[in-house]
């Protein structure tokens, strides 16, 4: 087995995994996406998983990142300290399956105020400045569910912080008092805007609960409720995380959130650069397969 060989990756997430045959040379040769994320399994069922997939897209080896290594996936595997590499990667792979499976560690940022940890986002950061994606100084940002903002020194990860600002959407837009007027999608439009300047005041519950009080007393001049609320929300986040408006900030996201985040970002004087995702895991995976040869 040499680093010119096929192999399969897999970004297994929480919810969702997105499956890859990669060729010797780092292209997706097939990919697949499926809503088997570690939720969906117990920790007897990875091996079988593992053999269906073999099965399916070919008998080759494997190396998977993200929540398959936590608590509730396949083996718990211990975090990296930062600052972390992609050599720290490679060395720090868990083979199970007889050698023909590996799992990827995850990454911990620690100071004496606070702890911050990830599983999977450390391969796409990496992949993005292994690949020249990012220079090897700069600050990524990965939107989600758990937005991740990683600042690059050297082409290593040196500090992260994790914001739980698209679970706190979905949590307004599902179960909250707001529920009822966030029936739309957000979008970037003077709703969302208003939001972002509205999410730089410092009273972000203030402002969230007053979305309801400006509608039942008729003040409301909001079209969409969600596009504000995740104006607020992102605002807050995109502003609490960029340390001035001189740096540039490389997003690692889908077309919908990098419109959100990069409107954001420029409407709080800065500038950003789209980074395609999957295109940073393919060569984050890749490169750490091949260190690992």
């Amino acid at each position: 087995m040499t680093n010119r060989d096929p192999f399969l990756a897999i970004d297994w997430g929480t919810t969702n995994r997105r499956i890859f045959r990669i060729s010797g040379e780092g292209m997706i040769d097939h990919s697949v996406s499926d809503e088997r994320g570690v939720l969906a399994l117990a920790p007897s069922d990875f091996a079988g998983e593992v053999a269906d997939i073999r099965r399916r897209l070919g008998d080759l080896p494997i190396i998977c990142a993200g929540m398959v290594g936590s608590t509730r996936g396949w083996v718990e595997l211990p975090y990296l300290d930062c600052p972390v590499r992609i050599a720290d990667l490679a060395e720090g792979l868990h083979w199970v399956d007889e050698g023909r499976t590996a799992i990827v560690p995850g990454v911990r940022w620690m100071d004496d105020a606070r702890a911050d940890v990830m599983r999977g986002e450390e391969v796409q950061f990496l992949g993005a400045v292994q690949g020249g994606l990012a220079p090897a100084d700069a600050l990524l940002c990965q939107p989600g569910t758990h937005c991740k903002w990683a600042t690059m020194v050297d082409g290593a990860i040196a500090r992260f912080s994790t914001a739980m600002t698209g679970e706190v959407f979905s949590m307004l837009q599902k179960h909250s008092l707001l529920a009822a007027q966030m029936d739309a999608s957000a979008r970037v439009d003077d709703d969302f805007l208003l939001g972002v300047r509205h999410g730089q005041g410092g009273d972000l519950l203030a402002r969230l609960f007053g979305a309801r009080a400006d509608r039942v007393s008729g003040l409301d001049k909001i079209s969409s409720t969600a596009s504000y609320v995740s104006g607020l929300l992102i605002g807050s986040d995109v502003g609490s995380a960029l340390p001035d408006a001189s740096v540039r900030v490389h997003l690692l996201a889908g077309a919908s959130l990098g419109a959100l985040y990069g409107a954001a970002i420029e409407a709080l004087g800065s500038n950003y650069t789209l980074i395609d995702s999957e295109d940073a895991f393919v060569k984050g995976i890749h490169s750490i397969w091949s260190e690992a040869q």
